[in-house]
């Protein structure tokens, strides 16, 4: 019985106990009078003033959209206060959800190797290089698209992208100090 008690404690009145002639409190002034309060308590929870005000914020509006009967109540701040908290704790078990799948997905993830210094060589060649040849490096060596698809893919003719190419070919082989013999071939 008390818990069917304490689970209506905070109903407000039937219509005929409230006053009518007891001044009636607008949720700005509620709002006004609380919102800091609440903020502090939760940003001594939480450790976050900026997560803190979130949750006050989101806590406040849901009281808005229940003000007609929230107003009614003994202690209206404590339902506001029990809801940012409720909030709160639904937060900290989605970021620990979110965290503890982040986890499983890197133990279960095969570990990358890193990049080869002949990789590391190509990339840093790559980087002086106009953009346009650069692409046409990349989309022709890596991607192993033919001259036609680049060409169709960059809007321009096969010529224009066998230009880039050989300039291309020629600069690298200068920056990776190779032997420019031949390079000139597509």
């Amino acid at each position: 019985m008390t818990l069917r008690m304490r689970a209506h404690a905070n109903e407000p009145p039937p219509a005929d106990v409230v006053d009518p002639a007891e001044p009636v409190l607008t949720f700005d002034d509620f709002y006004h009078a609380h919102y800091r309060s609440v903020t502090t308590q939760l940003c001594a929870y939480t450790g976050d003033l900026g997560q803190a005000q979130d949750l006050a914020q989101e806590a406040f509006c849901r009281a808005l959209a229940r003000w007609n009967r929230l107003v009614r109540y003994d202690d209206p701040v404590a339902w506001v206060r029990q809801v940012a908290w409720n909030l709160a704790r639904s937060r900290w078990r989605q970021l620990r959800t979110a965290r503890n799948h982040l986890l499983r997905q890197r133990r279960e993830a095969p570990e990358a190797p890193g990049p080869t210094p002949d990789r590391v060589a190509i990339d840093n060649a790559l980087a002086p290089l106009p953009a346009n040849q650069r692409r046409a490096v990349v989309l022709h060596y890596l991607a192993d698209l033919s001259v036609a698809q680049i060409a169709i893919q960059e809007g321009v003719a096969d010529g224009t992208v066998k230009s880039w190419l050989h300039r291309a070919r020629i600069a690298l082989a200068t920056l990776l100090d190779e032997n420019i013999e031949g390079v000139g071939d597509v």
